[in-house]
This record gives C-alpha cells, structure tokens and sequence, in this order.
C-alpha cells in the first residue's frame, strides 16, 4: 500500500497552470533577459530589432548610392579617374548586395530565420561596406603627398573627406542603430582611414582636425548606443501591447462563451417553468378542489374530524405551493421580458380599498389595526389594475406577516410634488437592519430577523413589486429601522395621471342667460386623458 501511495502523491500534488496573463508576463521577462544576458537562443526581440535594420536599409535604397556619386564627382578634382571609378564600383556593388540581403531577410518566414547567422552575416557585408567607404579617404593620397604645402586645393580636399566622414557617421548612425555592432562595422574602417591620412599630413591643423573626427565618431557612438535604447523600448512595448491584446482577446472569448451559456441557461429555464406551470399547477388545481370538497362534505359525511382537518391542511399548504409557483412564474416573465401591461383608467383608492379587505380578516385574527389616510378626489391613472392589486397585496401580505400581534399597519394613498400618485404601507415590525436591507430586495432574500418573527414566505414579495412599479415607470423606496417598523413607498409618475379636459362653454350661452331663458341640462362629459402610451416616462421624485 505504501508503493501505491507514493505512486498517486505526485498527481495529487501537481501544480496547477497557472493563468495566461501571468504565463504571458513571465515570457516577457525572459526575453528581455534573453536579450540582455545575450543569450544564444533565438530571442523575439533581437529578431524585431533586425528586421527594423532590414526595413530601414531597403525603405530608402538610392540615399546612399546618390552621396557616393556626389563623393564620385568631387574626388576627381584631387583623385585619378581610374582610383574614383574603381572606388564607387566597389562601394556599388556592396551597397546593392546588402539591399538584397535585406530583402531576402524580409521575404524569408519568421520561423526560418536564425537570427545569430543573419547578425553575422550583415556584418561581414558592412565591415565590406565600410571598407568601401574608407578607401575613398585614401584615393589620390600619393598624389598629395608629393605636394603637402598647404595649397588651397588640398586644403579644400581634407576638409571635403572630413565632411565626408560626418554625412557618413549620421547617415549610418540613423540606419543602423538596432544594430550597434553593425554601425560600428560600417563607421570605425571610415574614421580611421580620415585620421589616417590627417596624421600623415604632419601638420597641427591636420592633427587637431584628425582628433576632432575620432572624438566625433565616438560621440555618434553614445548616440547611436542612445537609439538602439529607444529602439529595444519600442519593441518591448509593443510585445506588451500584444500580449495585452491577446489577454483581451482570451478574456472576449470567454465573456462570449458564458453568454452562450448563460442565453442557453436561460433557455432551459424558460423550459422548465413552462413545464413545471403545467405539470404542477393543474395537480395542484385538483388536490385543491378535492380537498375543498372532503373539508365541506359536499358528497356525504367524512365520519371523523381529523380527516376534515387532514382535508383543511391539504388544502392550505396546495393554495400556499400555488401562490409560491405562481410568484416565481410572475417574477421570470417580469424578468425576461415577457409580462405585458393591460393598461386601463383605474383609481388608486379602489384598488387599495379592494386588497384592504381581502387581508381584513388575516388582519382581524392578529388583532392589527389597519388605519387609511387617503387624498380626496384623487384623478384616475392609466395602468394595469392587476399589476397595481399585486403590488398592494404583496405590500400588505409582508406588513401582515412581520407585524406582531396588536401592531398597526398604515396605508397612505396621495399625491407627489410633481403631480403623480403614491402608495405608502408603514408597518410597526421588528424592521430590517440597514446592512440587509439590499438583500432583502433581492430574489429570495429575507432578513434575519423576519426568519425569527414572521411566518413562511418565499422572499419574492418585494421583487415583484419593484418589478411591477418600474414596468409603469414608476419608483420604488423603502426606509426601515430597526424595532421600529419599515415603510414601504411606491410612486406612479405624473405621465399616468390623467387630467380631464375643461368644459368648453356652449356660442350662445351667453345670449340665452342675458334674455332669462335657462340652457338646456348639459350632459356630463367623459373624462379624457392627457398620457400618450408611447411616450417614455420620466422617474417621479421620492416621497417620504
């Protein structure tokens, strides 16, 4: 068993991967090691950093090419024909094979690149280069060598090769700064072969001038060392970004797939309740109406009293289950989108009046007060009447059931500021701790304390009634403290109050009331409304 067990340890202990953002951090940082430790694997970004070299050569071709002429040109006046031509063939021909090569770096796949061959090779091509380039410091040397007098001629010559080797350095400084080690192949052959010849001249000018161009080319140096810096940032910022990117990506694929999920969740919810509305509520229906009929003996006498009440409870906990389906059927359509208003002229009052007495008798058996204070003569509303008694019921059904015994219960009906309607139901409960208060207003969510002093319930009362009021684009505001009740705010928005037109006065009245003759009896005219069903509500102001 021992060897059995060792046997299994290593896979109960095996490490989990690990995340790819943090997988795609470390890569980043071993390149960067890679690259700055040298290493002899092929680093992505020592292969950007060729690339760039390769783009910048091929992107101006003939830059180059036109200087060495303008050099080919000028040189005859101190050179040889034979010295100047063979010069800018030699330079030609290096300068039009590094293109190729780049081209065909750049034309080549990335995964078939070997970066280390590729740096050596374009460094023996600009070692080839600058070579090229530095004999044109030396051609038509023995020429002036014969004549070292200090004519403006020659004068004129050094200083041209020495502007020469300046043009040279910034122009191969500005191409080849990825690659430090190929700027310093394509320079140093240049600024020794101007010294070279400065110092052979004998003359301090001479030798101050040769000095200045290897300070130059050494300050070139820090400037190119300056760029490749620049450069190497650019394209570690640019792998962030990609991997970034990417992340981004990974993390849209997975938001896609849990939408699909959750559209196919939802779905499958759907489904069942469709099932559950006919599976269940018509048993329900039947356990009903049959216990309805043994609890009344309507076919003949059941013979004892504990079946009568066997019969009253089947009864009671069926009409409880249905009202749970039935709530929980009510609150998916609400949330899905699928429970249509039946919108009519209604009167707030009645319908509060209306669910008033259908808890009276709950309320009478608790011995709560129920106390009204309703505005007078308040207008109708356009609104759904059974969405309205809902919200009243449930309002009144928690007031009922966390009120204790001998408390009172308070229904206030008005108006707002800005002219809609409200429906206030204050209770003097336990009350709900602030800290739980959006819990409770969540789906099945319920207090601690109603737990303790209430009677069953689902925690679906109050959803459906933020529902329902923000359905009629109305607001939803509950204030509680604790053990001293909870009030319970609905507002209907001044949009749905609707306000009857004014009576227009008959042409003629006038004249009939002037000659004493009393106008005909006027019929009373049909309130009509002002709300536009089409129209968006705007949220009403909170009462307190």
């Amino acid at each position: 068993m021992d060897d059995h067990a060792n046997s299994i340890e290593p896979a109960a202990v095996k490490p989990s991967r690990p995340p790819r953002s943090a997988q795609s951090r470390n890569e980043l940082k071993s390149f960067r090691e890679k690259l700055s430790q040298g290493a002899p694997t092929k680093p992505e970004f020592e292969y950007e950093l060729l690339t760039m070299f390769a783009r910048n050569e091929t992107s101006a071709p003939f830059a180059m090419p036109a200087l060495c002429f303008i050099f080919y040109i000028t040189s005859m006046f101190w050179a040889s024909f034979a010295e100047a031509t063979t010069w800018i063939a030699i330079v030609s021909i290096s300068r039009v094979y590094m293109l190729d090569q780049c081209r065909r770096l750049l034309s080549i796949p990335r995964t078939e690149v070997n970066v280390r061959q590729w740096q050596r090779h374009f460094f023996r091509i600009e070692l080839v280069n600058g070579s090229a380039l530095a004999a044109f410091a030396l051609i038509g040397m023995t020429i002036q060598n014969d004549n070292i007098a200090m004519s403006p001629a020659t004068f004129s010559s050094h200083v041209f090769i020495f502007a020469t080797l300046m043009v040279v350095l910034a122009i191969r400084m500005t191409f080849a700064s990825t690659l430090p080690q190929l700027f310093l192949a394509g320079t140093v052959p240049m600024t020794a072969a101007v010294a070279v010849r400065l110092f052979t001249l004998g003359d301090p000018f001479y030798f101050a001038l040769a000095s200045m161009a290897i300070g130059i080319h050494v300050f070139f140096v820090y400037l190119a060392r300056g760029l490749h810096s620049t450069a190497l940032a650019m394209v570690e910022f640019r792998a962030e970004k990609d991997s970034l990117i990417s992340e981004l990506e990974e993390a849209t694929a997975i938001s896609d797939e849990a939408r699909r999920r959750a559209e196919a969740a939802n779905k499958a919810k759907s489904r069942f309740l469709a099932t559950m509305s006919h599976e269940l509520r018509t048993p329900l229906n039947a356990i009903m109406g049959f216990s309805e009929v043994m609890e009344n003996e309507l076919l003949g006498p059941i013979g004892s009293d504990v079946y009568r009440d066997y019969a009253h409870n089947i009864y009671q906990s069926g009409d409880h289950l249905l009202c749970i389906i039935n709530e929980i059927l009510d609150l998916s359509r609400i949330e899905a989108g699928r429970y249509d208003l039946n919108e009519e002229k209604v009167t707030l009052t009645d319908i509060v009046e209306d669910c008033e007495r259908l808890v009276k008798i709950k309320a009478d058996a608790k011995a709560l007060m129920i106390v009204e204070d309703f505005a007078p003569d308040l207008p109708q509303i356009w609104a759904d009447p059974r969405a309205l008694r809902q919200i009243c019921l449930n309002l009144l059904s928690n007031a009922l059931k966390f009120t204790p015994r001998g408390g009172r219960i308070t229904l206030i009906v008005g108006h707002t500021e800005d002219g809609g309607q409200f429906l206030t139901v204050a209770d003097t409960g336990p009350g709900i701790p602030k800290d739980e208060i959006p819990r409770v207003l969540q789906a099945f969510g319920q207090g601690s304390l109603a737990h303790e002093t209430a009677e069953g319930g689902t925690g679906l009362g109050l959803p459906i009634v933020q529902n329902l009021i923000h359905l009629h684009g109305g607001t939803f505001d509950l204030h509680s403290e604790l053990r001293k009740g909870t009030e319970v705010t609905v507002t209907i928005p001044p949009q749905r109050v609707m306000k009857p037109n004014s009576t227009l006065n008959p042409a003629g009245q006038d004249r009939l009331r002037e000659a004493g003759t009393r106008p005909p009896r006027q019929s009373r005219m049909r309130a009509t409304t002002s709300y536009n069903p089409d129209a968006s509500y705007r949220l009403a102001g909170d009462v307190r």
